[in-house]
C-alpha cells in the first residue's frame, strides 16, 4: 500500500540518490564507450597490454582526484576474450582505498589479482553478483552493500556495466564506492525525512537507513513493506522507502 502523498524531503532525497549514482554511472559509461571503441577499432583483436594501457589512461586520473568518490575501477575481461590472457582484470585502486596496505599510506595502484586458475588464490569472478547479473540482463547493475574481499576488504557498492562486441559480452567496466562515503553524502538527506526512511537496491538490500533495525547490507523482508511508499531514485535502480 502506498502513502497518499510524498513528502518534499523524500523527493529531495530520491533526487539526490539518483544524481549521486547517476554521476558514477555516467563516468563508467564514458569508460565503456572508450574501451568499446578501442576493441571495435582493432579487427585483429586486442591484447591484455592494450587493455591495460587504455584502462590506466581512463581510470587513474579520476582515482587520483582529491576527494574522489570512486575508490576503484577498471575493466574485467570475459574468460577467453583476450588471446594472451584467459582471465584478466585491468583494475586500479584509488588513494583512499586502503586494500592491502594496512595502516600505511595508499596511492593509486594496480590491483594485483591472481589470474592463474590452477592457483589456490584464484577467484572465478564470473560467479560473483557484479558479473553474473549484467551478464544475464545486459544492463547496468549495483551490487551491495557487501564486504568486497577482492578489492576493498570493506563494505562496498560495486557498479558494473557490460561491454559488448560482435553481439557478445566481452567484459564489463565498473567502479567501487565505499558505503561509508555514500552514507556521509546521503544520510543528511535521509534524516531530513520525518519517520523511517531507507534506501535499498533492486534486490531489497539496504544501503542506508534511519531505522536502527535495518542494518546496512541486510535484506529487507517483504512483510515489513506494508504501508511503505517506494520512490524510484532516478535511473539508478535504487529506491527510497518511506514510512
Amino acid at each position: 500500500m502506498a502513502l497518499t502523498r510524498t513528502l518534499p524531503a523524500a523527493d529531495d532525497c530520491a533526487r539526490a540518490v539518483g544524481e549521486t549514482f547517476g554521476d558514477v554511472f555516467a563516468l563508467i559509461d564514458d569508460w565503456r564507450a572508450a574501451i568499446t571503441a578501442m576493441i571495435d577499432g582493432a579487427p585483429g583483436g586486442v591484447l591484455s597490454a592494450d587493455v591495460d594501457a587504455e584502462v590506466e589512461r581512463l581510470v587513474v586520473p579520476r582515482l587520483a582526484e582529491p576527494g574522489a568518490l570512486v575508490i576503484g575501477g577498471g575493466f574485467v575481461a570475459a574468460p577467453g576474450f583476450l588471446p594472451d590472457a584467459e582471465w584478466h582484470l585491468a583494475w586500479w585502486l584509488g588513494h583512499s582505498n586502503t586494500f592491502g596496505v594496512g595502516d600505511g599510506d595508499s596511492t593509486v595502484r594496480r590491483l594485483e589479482a591472481d589470474e592463474n586458475p590452477a592457483s589456490e588464490n584464484f577467484r572465478d569472478y564470473t560467479t560473483l553478483e557484479w558479473w553474473r547479473v549484467p551478464a544475464r540482463t545486459a544492463a547496468a547493475h549495483i551490487t551491495g552493500p557487501y564486504v568486497d574481499y577482492l578489492c576493498t576488504d570493506d563494505y562496498t557498492l560495486t557498479l558494473t556495466v557490460p561491454v559488448r562486441h560482435g553481439g557478445a559480452m566481452v567484459g564489463l567496466v565498473g567502479a567501487d564506492l565505499y558505503v561509508n562515503d555514500i552514507e556521509r553524502i546521503l544520510l543528511p538527506r535521509v534524516r531530513a525525512i520525518a519517520g523511517s526512511a531507507t534506501i535499498v537496491n533492486g534486490a531489497g538490500r539496504i544501503v542506508v537507513s534511519t531505522d536502527p533495525h535495518r542494518a546496512t547490507g541486510s535484506l529487507l523482508r517483504q512483510e515489513s513493506l506494508a504501508g511503505v511508499e517506494k520512490i524510484p531514485c532516478g535511473d539508478s535502480g535504487l529506491s527510497l522507502l518511506v514510512g
